[in-house]
C-alpha cells in the first residue's frame, strides 16, 4: 500500500511538471491517461488517481469524455482545503477574526499601489454586493481587494478563507443589509481612489467587524429558534 501512495504522488509531482515543462495554460488540455501512462511506465488506474489528486485541489478539472483541463489553483502557492466546512460558531468566527487581521493591511497596499486595472476590477465588482447568492472568488470585492494589494501571497491566502468560509460567507450575505455592504465596499474603494492607507484600512476593519456582528446576531436568533422550538416541542409531549 504504502508503495502505492508512494508512486502516486512521484506520479502527480510529474504530471505537475510536465503541465509546467509544456507551459500548458489554463483551459489547455493535458495529454490523454492513456499517454500519460506510456510516457511514466505505470498503469491508466494510476493515472486517473494522480489527477483526481490534482483535481481536489482545484489544478487540474477531468471531463467525461473531453479530457482533463488545466485550471487556475495550478499556479497557485496557497490552497484551501476542499473538505473543510466550520462546523460551530467558534471556527466561524476564528475565520472572520482572520480576514479582519490581514484585510486592512491589504487596502493599505491597495491604496499605496493604485493600479488602474485593479480599481476598474473592484468598481466593476462593487454590484456583486447587491446579490443575495454569490460565487467566491468570481466578481467578488473582497477578493479584487486583494489582487489590488499586488501581492499575490495575500491574495491567495484570501481566496482561501473566503473558499473555507463560504457557508458563513453566505449567511452573512443573507444577514447584511446589502445596501449597507454596497455602500460600505464603497467607501473602501474611495480611500483606495485617493491613496489614503490608513483610512482605507480602517474603512476595511470597521466593514469586518460589522460582518461579524452580524454573524455573531444572525447565530444567536437560531440558536433562540432552535431552543423555543425544543420548548415548544417538549411542552407538546
Amino acid at each position: 500500500m504504502t508503495s502505492t501512495v508512494g508512486l502516486v504522488e512521484r506520479l502527480t509531482r510529474e504530471i505537475v511538471d510536465t503541465i509546467r515543462s509544456e507551459n500548458l495554460q489554463p483551459g489547455q488540455t493535458l495529454p490523454s491517461a492513456k499517454v500519460l501512462a506510456a510516457r511514466f511506465e505505470v498503469t491508466v488506474p494510476t493515472v486517473r488517481e494522480a489527477l483526481r489528486r490534482l483535481e481536489a485541489t482545484g489544478s487540474v478539472e477531468l471531463k467525461h469524455g473531453s479530457g482533463t483541463y488545466v485550471r487556475e489553483a495550478i499556479n497557485r502557492r496557497i490552497l484551501d482545503n476542499p473538505h473543510y466546512v466550520p462546523v460551530d460558531l467558534a471556527a466561524a468566527i476564528e475565520l472572520l477574526d482572520a480576514r479582519i487581521a490581514i484585510e486592512p493591511g491589504i487596502a493599505g497596499l491597495a491604496a499605496a499601489a493604485q493600479a488602474p486595472d485593479a480599481v476598474a476590477s473592484m468598481e466593476s465588482a462593487l454590484d456583486n454586493a447587491l446579490q443575495v447568492e454569490t460565487a467566491v472568488p468570481a466578481g467578488h470585492f473582497h477578493v479584487e481587494l486583494a489582487r489590488a494589494s499586488g501581492n499575490r501571497a495575500l491574495h491567495e491566502m484570501l481566496v482561501s478563507l473566503l473558499a473555507i468560509n463560504s457557508r458563513t460567507q453566505q449567511a452573512a450575505r443573507t444577514s447584511y443589509d446589502r445596501l449597507r455592504d454596497h455602500d460600505e465596499h464603497a467607501d473602501i474603494l474611495d480611500a483606495i481612489r485617493r491613496g489614503d492607507g490608513f483610512e482605507a484600512a480602517h474603512r476595511t476593519r470597521k466593514h469586518l467587524e460589522a460582518i461579524k456582528a452580524a454573524v455573531l446576531a444572525d447565530w444567536a436568533d437560531d440558536t433562540d429558534q432552535t431552543g423555543d422550538a425544543a420548548i415548544i416541542e417538549g411542552s407538546q409531549r
